[in-house]
C-alpha cells in the first residue's frame, strides 16, 4: 500500500461523519470540533481529490455522485476498524488486573482482605506477584504496583495507602541471655533480611552505628522471615502492623520503635487506568 497517496485520516474521519449526520454542526459536536472545522477538512479532501464531495442545501448537506461513493466506502471502512478497535478493547479489559508487592505486605495485610473484593467483584480477576524486587509497569504487564518507602527518603510522598511504625523485632529465644539497650548491641544477633533489600545496613546506618564487620543476614523473602523471626532464626527490621498481636502477647520482643517512618504507597501507569484497575484502587483505598 503506498501510504503517500492517502489523505489525511482526520480529513476522512470528518468527512464519514457528516456522511452519517448530514449537517455540519452535528460533525462537529460528534467529533468535539467546530463546525468550521468539519468545513476545511472536506474542503482539504475536494482539494486531493481534484472534485466536489459536499454541498450545502438549507441546514443540512447533499452530495456529490463522488461524494456518496466515498462515504459509502468510508462507512465500511471505519465500521472495520471499530470492530478491531472494540474487540481489543475488550480483550483489554476482560484481562487480569497485575499487581505487585513485596511478599509480607501480601501475606499480612493483602490476602487476609481480598476475599471481600473478589465477592464485591466476581468478574475481576487478580494476578498478585509477591516479589522484594521493583518491576517497571508498562502497557500489557504490571497495573499496579504497593511500594514500601520511607518518609526520610522521599521529599514528595503521594498515593500513600498504609503508614507504617518500624520497629526491630526478636524472640525471645533469639536474645537469650544478652541485653539489648542501643543500637548496636543489636550487631552480635543474626539479622533476616528480605530478597532485593539493604534494610539491616540501613537500619544501622540510621542509628549511626559503623559497621566494622561484616552482618550475619540471611536474605529470604519476606513472608518466610514471619514464621523465621518467631522460631528464633534472628532479628529483623520490619512494621510493627505486622507483629502487633505477637509484640503485644510477648512471643517477640520490639526495639527502637520509629513512629510513622515508613509507608505503603500505590504506583500506577500514567494516564486513566482501565475499570478492573480502578475498581481494585477505590477497594484498597477504602480498606483503610
Amino acid at each position: 500500500m503506498d501510504w503517500t497517496d492517502l489523505p489525511s485520516l482526520n480529513a476522512l474521519k470528518a468527512f464519514s461523519v457528516l456522511a452519517e449526520t448530514r449537517n455540519y454542526s452535528r460533525a462537529g459536536h460528534a467529533l468535539n470540533v467546530t463546525h468550521a472545522a468539519v468545513i476545511q477538512q472536506v474542503k482539504a479532501l475536494e482539494n486531493h481529490f481534484g472534485v466536489a464531495l459536499a454541498m450545502r442545501a438549507g441546514r443540512g448537506v447533499t452530495f456529490t455522485q463522488e461524494g456518496e461513493r466515498l462515504a459509502r466506502e468510508l462507512e465500511a471502512g471505519f465500521s472495520y476498524i471499530h470492530r478491531g478497535v472494540n474487540a481489543l478493547s475488550d480483550a483489554r479489559h476482560q484481562q487480569p488486573v497485575q499487581v505487585t508487592t513485596s511478599p509480607v505486605f501480601a501475606v499480612k495485610w493483602l490476602m487476609p482482605r481480598i476475599a471481600d473484593f473478589q465477592t464485591l467483584h466476581p468478574d475481576v480477576t487478580l494476578l498478585i506477584n509477591p516479589t522484594g524486587q521493583t518491576i517497571e509497569l508498562r502497557p500489557g504487564g504490571i497495573d499496579l504496583a504497593i511500594r514500601y518507602g520511607r518518609y526520610d527518603r522521599v521529599t514528595d510522598v503521594q498515593d500513600v495507602l498504609l503508614q507504617l511504625d518500624m520497629v526491630v523485632v526478636a524472640s525471645p529465644s533469639c536474645l537469650g541471655d544478652e541485653q539489648v539497650t542501643t543500637p548496636a548491641d543489636l550487631f552480635r544477633f543474626p539479622w533476616l533480611q528480605e530478597l532485593g533489600t539493604t534494610e539491616a545496613t540501613d537500619w544501622f546506618g540510621l542509628h549511626g552505628v559503623n559497621l566494622d564487620q561484616p552482618l550475619m543476614i540471611t536474605h529470604m523473602p519476606g513472608n518466610l522471615i514471619i514464621d523465621a523471626v518467631k522460631r528464633g532464626d534472628g532479628v529483623t527490621y520490619t512494621s510493627r502492623q505486622w507483629f502487633m498481636d505477637e509484640i503485644e502477647s510477648g512471643e517477640l520482643i520490639e526495639f527502637f520503635p520509629e513512629e510513622r517512618a515508613g509507608f505503603f504507597a500505590l504506583h500506577t501507569q500514567p494516564g486513566e487506568p482501565r475499570r478492573a484497575t480502578r475498581l481494585f484502587l477505590e477497594w484498597l483505598q477504602q480498606q483503610v
